[in-house]
């Protein structure tokens, strides 16, 4: 783990990051929703935008996207090649110690991109962490950390207050950044960071939602604020994307959007794969909630808003996932629950999961094809759940989406 590999590589490409104006965006929870908003609205206000996010659902070219259009196959392949390439030429030369991770050579296809594509600013989201991610080569705009939560502790650490340390290292000297609502053991992280490299920091929590309404499918309310009142009507569903609408609307006013541009862009946001209804008659949403944050989230949106319906649930992991947090606050809600596997070698086998979660009710398949032929005798009426590993959820996206 380190940065030495992709700020070798990214020179070696003719360093395409350092002509580029970043939003860089990190945190456990709320990141791609949150990158979602700030893009759609820079769009609104006429910016060029570029939006690199992880993981993909379907396909990998979702990860870049310019003025919200994933780049195409071609340009994808294109850029693969030049980074594969000059790595290649970099090893023979041994100027690098091995060939780019995955994920490092997607962030070096993005900068190509982006940069070829004149892109004024990028969304940039990181992929795990924050302080050795390879996303932390850039020098931002400004900073946004979303809700700090438990999740990669293999990698992160075993407590809020070590994760929270990861992510403040994207902080960089003199830039502004914009924080969410925290829980206070990682605010204290935070801002001592904040403080030791001089970041003026911008707070959500100055932000109110007022006259806030919400149902199953979205919220409305005005956001108050230093910024002044901004209607916000917010398509992405869940208690949850308010308050990650409230830290896009506390980004996008140290940026200097305008209010207008804020309420369309955020009212024209889509999101694939989080709280996303595909189906009606029966409802059938995808989610997810593959953390316990992320199920606590879920959790909260089921009992307020399909209170009294009978919930079909299907649900696979992978095997870094802490099902013993997991799925006490998931499995009880459904009335009808389905174990399966994406498909994924690091994946929960359905006989795994029960063994785990001593859960003796539920039903067992050995993929989602299977699980969504049992999931289908479900009543117009009822409800359909789709949730744990974004695996799980893209394969059950490229199935019901037409």
């Amino acid at each position: 783990m380190g940065l030495d590999r992709i700020e070798r590589l990214l020179e070696a490409l003719g360093s395409p990051h350092k002509s580029l104006r970043f939003i860089h965006v990190a945190g456990t929870n709320g990141k791609g929703s949150t990158c979602a908003f700030l893009e759609s609205s820079l769009r609104a206000a006429g910016v060029l935008t570029g939006l690199y996010t992880s993981p993909h659902l379907v396909e990998p070219t979702e990860r870049i996207r310019v003025a919200g259009v994933p780049v195409s196959p071609e340009e994808f392949s294109q850029a693969f090649d030049l980074v594969h390439q000059e790595a290649e030429r970099l090893i023979a030369s041994g100027d690098l110690d091995g060939h780019p991770t995955y994920f490092e050579t997607l962030t070096s296809m993005a900068h190509l991109i982006f940069a070829r594509r004149g892109v004024q600013t990028v969304v940039l989201e990181t992929g795990m962490g924050g302080r050795l991610d390879a996303t932390n080569v850039v020098d931002p705009a400004l900073c946004v950390i979303t809700p700090i939560d438990i999740d990669h502790e293999k990698f992160l650490g075993s407590t809020i207050r070590e994760i929270a340390s990861e992510k403040a290292g994207i902080l960089k000297r003199g830039r502004p950044a914009a924080f969410s609502r925290q829980r206070p053991e990682a605010l204290a992280v935070l801002e001592r960071r904040a403080i030791e490299v001089g970041a003026p920091v911008s707070h959500a929590e100055d932000w109110l939602a007022q006259d806030l309404h919400i149902d199953a499918f979205g919220s409305r309310f005005t956001a108050v604020g230093p910024g002044g009142e901004i209607p916000i009507r917010c398509p992405l569903i869940g208690q949850h994307q308010v308050d990650n609408a409230l830290t896009a609307v506390t980004a996008l006013s140290v940026l200097g959007i305008e209010p207008d541009a804020v309420s369309r862009g955020i009212a024209a946001t889509a999101w694939p794969g989080r709280l996303e209804c595909v189906r009606q008659q029966p409802a059938v949403f995808l989610d997810g909630a593959h953390n316990a944050a992320g199920a606590w989230a879920l959790a909260q949106y089921i009992r307020e808003l399909h209170r009294g319906k009978r919930v079909w649930m299907v649900f696979g992991a992978m095997r870094d996932k802490d099902l013993g947090v997991i799925a006490p606050l998931l499995f009880p809600l459904a009335s009808e629950l389905i174990l399966t596997a994406p498909d994924q070698a690091r994946a929960f086998s359905a006989a795994e999961i029960r063994e785990i979660t001593g859960e003796t009710r539920a039903r067992l398949t050995a993929s989602l094809p299977e699980a969504l032929e049992i999931a289908a005798q479900a009543h117009p009426r009822d409800v359909v759940f789709i949730t744990g590993s974004l695996y799980l959820v893209g394969e059950a996206r490229r199935a019901l989406v037409r």
